[in-house]
């Protein structure tokens, strides 16, 4: 009886010592993407250039998962700006072997649909360079 008290004491004390001198551990939170969103919304006036996507070379799967989930938010957010007509001319130049940035940019945008799609793609373009470490 004495022998499983001792070890049940034991396995308590050593759980609540890694509790108490690892906290980070028990204190981990999500990284926060959308920390500086409205710095970002606020220098959309300035041109953007395109870049190429990021190289996916030496990323984890979690990163990897992470730039997927950050371009198919860029796609919907993009799709959601544009009109049916646009849309529909965008699909066919992604098909057609266009990347996203080259089927924008054959679009005709109006200049508020412009600003927006350059504030997309900028904060996507941040937001991928945070996942990646670049």
């Amino acid at each position: 009886m004495t022998t499983h008290l001792t070890k049940r004491l034991f396995v308590l004390s050593t759980i609540l010592g890694i509790f108490l001198f690892l906290p980070r551990i028990t204190l981990a939170a999500p990284v926060q993407l959308y920390a500086n969103s409205g710095a970002i919304f606020a220098q959309a006036a300035n041109p953007v250039k395109y870049s190429t996507s990021i190289t996916e070379i030496n990323l984890t799967p979690q990163q990897r998962q992470q730039l997927q989930a950050v371009r198919q938010r860029r796609n919907r957010e993009i799709n959601a700006v544009l009109n049916s007509s646009q849309r529909a001319q965008l699909a066919q130049k992604l098909r057609s072997g266009n990347n996203i940035y080259q089927a924008l940019e054959t679009l005709k945008l109006q200049s508020n649909q412009q600003d927006l799609v350059n504030a997309i793609v900028q904060f996507t373009n941040l937001k991928m360079k945070e996942i990646s470490g670049i």
